[in-house]
């Protein structure tokens, strides 16, 4: 039975099914974008563009991120399971899903991606993704931001009302008609020539990023 189901899960009516869904669900939300202009005039002045966040928070934004779909994104995505799901919804959303991570195909999955953003200029990256832990940025976004020369806008996501799961990284889904933030921040350069230090540009990243992770009770 519980083979039956895994299959039934990823077949492609099932994922045109979640698609469409996640599509209907986060039209409920009441969603407000901050601070996007400046990184979009970054964009189609030919400046290369990684947007970056949590992985508790991007389930609000793709709905949005659809948008985005005629700059060619790409998104490196696991090869586990569940990320052959989220790269099928990624991919109906327009956006490239190089597949790979720290525990399989990830050097492939990197150069992919990189080779991506020289050509379009243009993605995103989940920083503690896809296993954590929680908040701590993985160095492979600095070694991109310093082959691609593209600079990082951090977004963030919150909710007046929301789900926060028991996992790893509190995943937060809002709840239906929620008020949703998108916030952007300005663009953060990371300079060739730091090159040689290479944890120190990852830690500041990580500070930057850190004070908008959700930090809940799930006991409450």
């Amino acid at each position: 039975m519980i083979k039956q189901l895994k299959f039934i899960i990823y077949t492609r009516p099932f994922i045109c099914f979640v698609y469409y869904f996640i599509r209907l669900y986060t039209a409920t939300f009441r969603l407000k974008i901050e601070n996007e202009k400046s990184w979009k005039a970054m964009l189609n002045g030919n400046q290369p563009v990684i947007l970056v966040t949590w992985h508790q928070q991007f389930f609000s934004a793709i709905r949005h991120f659809k948008k985005y779909a005629r700059y060619n994104p790409g998104l490196m995505i696991s090869r586990s399971r569940d990320g052959d799901l989220i790269s099928a919804v990624a991919r109906r959303s327009g956006w490239r899903t190089p597949r790979g991570s720290s525990s399989s195909g990830g050097k492939a999955a990197m150069a992919e991606m990189i080779a991506h953003l020289n050509t379009h200029g243009f993605g995103a990256h989940i920083l503690d993704g896809p296993t954590g832990p929680m908040g701590k940025v993985k160095p492979g976004i600095i070694k991109m931001a310093l082959q691609t020369n593209a600079v990082l806008v951090p977004f963030f996501t919150d909710a007046d009302q929301a789900w926060f799961f028991n996992s790893w990284d509190r995943f937060m889904i809002p709840k239906p008609f929620a008020r949703v933030r998108l916030r952007f921040l300005d663009p953060i350069h990371i300079c060739r020539e730091e090159n040689k230090n290479f944890d120190a540009l990852r830690e500041r990243l990580e500070k930057i990023m850190e004070p908008a992770l959700h930090h809940y009770n799930l006991h409450r």
